[in-house]
């Protein structure tokens, strides 16, 4: 299988190395608007590095990895749906309902496959979640608390490129949210803060949100996230029943501390960042997008799921800029999704 890999930061190199080491994976085609980093990753690998997009299309590959500036991810699903090629995306779709509508309708007219990098899907203590809600572990779910904290903010230049702290982080707790519960959210309300460094406010966007979300059953749900968590990297998902009550991303590295004499002590090395922590489910989520390629599984999370997480991370921004609780029915995009 060769396999065109369009974007070579960060995270496109962590795919590329991730691909380059699968058993069914001959060969990548590696590509960047900076030449030079895919030139220099290309060699590392032992891979071949082309200079721009069309090259990708033009010498043949049997599916793309796309891993650039989201302004170009939907242009570029597009342009690999016309040419009838699966296609592996970071999230998200796009910045923009419009954006994400027309990319996913083009993929369903040809009749391709778009999996989108929802990563957390592919995370052990996610999985389990999602078995202890769904087995009846839990009795009736009453309440989900949720929360994503970065331990320092992006550089002040990508803010504006970001779509803003509900768009780029909350939407990973809101996917999750559905994922592990299968109940879709049908009202949010919504708050965030700029109160830190003054890039958020030049930007439009703030450093630390909360939403209050309600889902179809009635459970409660809530999801805060900030860019300013000096302790550490924090993700963590926890899940209240009548029954009983498990949480996701309590180990011995998740950053806090305990005020009780007798609770556990801080985190000797705590999480750094979410490539350090969702290291084995990055891995995980590109060997399942080979398996799709090669028709040996269903695509565990393709436009459509991607669309409602942005759908709500929509629903939040007009609720915080509003101040007031938004109907996820008020969203353009509804029909056709559905938590599984």
């Amino acid at each position: 299988m060769r396999i065109g890999v369009i974007g070579t930061g960060r995270i496109g190199t962590i795919h590329a190395n991730t691909l380059s080491r699968h058993r069914e994976v001959g060969s990548l085609i590696l590509t960047d608007a900076d030449g030079a980093r895919a030139q220099e990753l290309a060699h590392r690998l032992g891979e071949t590095a082309a200079p721009g997009v069309d090259e990708i299309f033009k010498w043949g590959v049997d599916a793309v990895v796309i891993t650039t500036a989201t302004s170009a991810h939907a242009e570029l699903i597009g342009r690999a749906a016309r040419s009838g090629l699966p296609v592996f995306c970071e999230k998200p779709i796009a910045l923009d309902l419009p954006g994400t509508l027309h990319a996913i309708a083009e993929v369903e007219t040809a009749g391709t496959v778009l999996q989108m990098g929802f990563q957390r899907r592919f995370d052990t203590g996610y999985t389990g979640a999602r078995e202890a809600v769904r087995s009846g572990r839990l009795g009736r779910l009453h309440t989900v608390r949720a929360l994503s904290s970065d331990q320092a903010p992006p550089p002040a230049e990508w803010l504006p490129l970001s779509g803003g702290l509900y768009r780029d982080t909350l939407i990973h707790d809101f996917d999750m949210l559905r994922w592990v519960t299968g109940h879709e959210v049908v009202d949010v309300y919504a708050a965030g803060s700029d109160a830190g460094p003054p890039m958020f406010r030049a930007a439009g966007d703030v450093d630390t949100a909360a939403a209050l979300l309600t889902l179809d059953d009635g459970t409660l749900a809530t999801a805060t996230a900030t860019r300013l968590n000096g302790a550490g990297y924090d993700v963590r998902m926890e899940l209240a029943g009548e029954l009983d009550q498990v949480v996701v991303g309590l180990d011995d590295r998740t950053p806090i501390a305990s005020t009780e004499p007798s609770g556990p002590p801080a985190a000797d090395k705590p999480w750094t960042g979410f490539l350090e922590r969702f290291g084995p489910a990055y891995e995980a989520e590109l060997a399942a997008f080979i398996e799709v390629v090669r028709g040996e599984r269903a695509n565990p999370c393709d436009g459509r799921e991607a669309l409602q997480a942005l759908r709500i991370a929509e629903a939040c921004e007009v609720s915080r800029r509003e101040r007031r609780a938004v109907r996820l029915a008020e969203i353009p995009g509804g029909t056709g999704g559905g938590a599984f």
